[in-house]
C-alpha cells in the first residue's frame, strides 16, 4: 500500500476516535497531560493493533465475526453514550462523583469499539496480501495526533458550554454506533 493511501486511510480510520476523544473531553474528563496521553495512547495503541490482529486472522476469523461486528461496535458506543447524556442531564452539583472515561473498562470499550474498521482494514490488507506492519504503525501513530488534537479542543468546549457538551458527546457516540450498525447492515 502507497503511503499516500495509508496516510488516508488511517486518518479515516481515526476519525471515530477522534470523536470520542471530543466526546470525553467536552464531558470535562481528560484535563490532566497524563489522562489525555493515556486516552490518546489507548486510541492508537488499538488502532494500530486490531488493524495488525485483523491482518494475522485472515481470512480464518472474518466468518465468524462479520454477522455480528457491528452489534458489538454499536453496543459499545450506545451504551457510553447513553450513559454521557444521563450524566449530562443530571445537576450540576449532583453528589454523584462521575465516571471517568479516561481509565478503566470505559476506556477499554470505547477503545475496542473505535478500532473495529481497522480490524477490517488489516483484514482486507490480507486477502489482497500487503503487508502490515508499517501500515499498522502509521494508523496508530495518527489516531494517537488526532485523538491528542481533539483531547485538547474538546477541553476547550466542555469549559466554554458545560454539561451541553457532555450531552451533545453521549448523543455524537450513539450517532457514531448507528453508523457503524447502519454502514454494516445495509452496505
Amino acid at each position: 500500500m502507497e503511503y499516500a493511501v495509508t496516510l488516508g486511510v488511517a486518518v479515516g480510520l481515526a476519525m471515530d476516535s477522534l470523536a470520542v476523544s471530543l466526546c470525553i473531553s467536552c464531558a470535562g474528563q481528560a484535563k490532566l497531560p497524563r489522562q489525555r496521553l493515556r486516552v490518546a495512547l489507548y486510541f492508537g495503541f488499538f488502532q494500530g493493533f486490531m488493524a495488525l490482529l485483523g491482518w494475522l486472522a485472515g481470512s480464518r476469523i472474518v466468518s465468524l465475526i462479520e454477522s455480528f461486528d457491528h452489534w458489538v461496535a454499536f453496543a459499545l458506543l450506545a451504551y457510553i453514550g447513553i450513559k454521557m447524556i444521563v450524566s449530562g442531564l443530571k445537576p450540576a452539583e449532583s453528589d454523584c462523583i462521575p465516571e471517568d472515561y479516561t481509565n478503566g473498562k470505559t476506556l477499554f470499550m470505547l477503545a475496542i469499539a473505535t478500532s473495529i474498521d481497522a480490524m477490517a482494514v488489516g483484514l482486507s490488507m490480507a486477502v489482497i496480501g500487503d503487508p502490515v506492519l508499517i501500515p499498522a504503525i502509521i494508523i496508530g501513530i495518527t489516531s494517537f495526533i488526532l485523538s491528542g488534537m481533539a483531547l485538547v479542543t474538546g477541553n476547550k468546549l466542555g469549559e466554554t458550554f458545560g454539561k451541553k457538551m457532555e450531552i451533545l458527546g453521549g448523543v455524537i457516540l450513539v450517532g457514531i454506533g448507528l453508523r457503524i450498525l447502519v454502514s454494516h447492515m445495509f452496505f
